[in-house]
């Protein structure tokens, strides 16, 4: 990366300057390159004789940089050098797979480059991950005079850097909205309690874009690992009648 920092992730399965679909896969706040759903991705991706490509966002896996150097504008860095990387060896259509903040990143990307993204899939998205209305002044000043604010779930137990608050004003939910216009599929669960569905919901009705499929089930948690391969077929589906590209499928 241009400050110096590294960005590891892998590209797997397509010939090198073959024309198919290059499936670039974003994780979620705390996670790294090869969770399940990556797993299913890829599995899925390398049936049908595509590229895939993933990495770890500065501070996550294998990459450089720490949690509390985390901030928006990195993720988008981050996923830009990714996908060029990814492109520059194979040269079918762009298609990106974002998992919660992954979602999040892989949104703000497609809204700022829609020439370069074919289509999206995200599940749980999300769509406001920059938003601390939830804390009050109290919370929000602390965190500004700490630089730290410690997230704790079932899921993860990490501390972020206050960077983040200085860039909630330049991602704005209602901007993303009206910028997005890639063709995108989302799959969300109702018992998710982390990132609510209505999110996704309230999303597709003012989102711009015109060509979206939302898939809510009704007994998914937040990670809908349960259904991780079901997901991702049905993703490349859609890439694949998104990028006009009929999927060749290796046994």
């Amino acid at each position: 990366m241009p400050d110096g920092t590294v960005v590891r992730g892998e590209f797997s399965f397509a010939e090198v300057g073959a024309s198919v679909p290059v499936v670039v896969f974003a994780h979620g706040l705390g996670s790294v390159r090869s969770g399940e759903k990556a797993v299913a991705l890829e599995t899925e991706c390398a049936r049908r004789g595509w590229a895939f490509a993933a990495c770890d966002f500065r501070g996550h896996g294998a990459s450089d940089g720490t949690m509390l150097e985390l901030r928006g504008s990195r993720l988008l860095e981050d996923l830009d050098a990714i996908t060029r990387a990814a492109t520059e060896r194979a040269a079918g259509p762009l298609c990106l797979f974002g998992s919660s903040m992954g979602g999040w990143a892989a949104a703000w990307f497609a809204a700022h480059n829609p020439a370069r993204v074919a289509a999206c899939a995200f599940v749980a998205p999300a769509f406001r991950f920059l938003e601390w209305n939830r804390f009050n002044q109290t919370e929000l000043d602390e965190w500004q005079r700490t630089g730290r604010h410690r997230v704790c779930n079932e899921f993860i137990d990490l501390e972020l850097g206050s960077g983040l608050l200085a860039e909630a004003s330049d991602f704005q939910f209602e901007t993303l909205a009206e910028r997005f216009r890639s063709p995108l599929m989302i799959f969300h669960g109702m018992r998710d309690d982390l990132v609510p569905y209505t999110q996704s919901l309230e999303f597709v009705a003012r989102c711009a874009a015109t060509d979206i499929e939302l898939v809510i089930t009704k007994q998914g948690d937040h990670r809908l690992s349960h259904d991780k391969e079901k997901i991702a077929r049905a993703a490349c589906d859609f890439f694949a009648t998104q990028s006009k590209h009929e999927p060749k499928r290796r046994k």
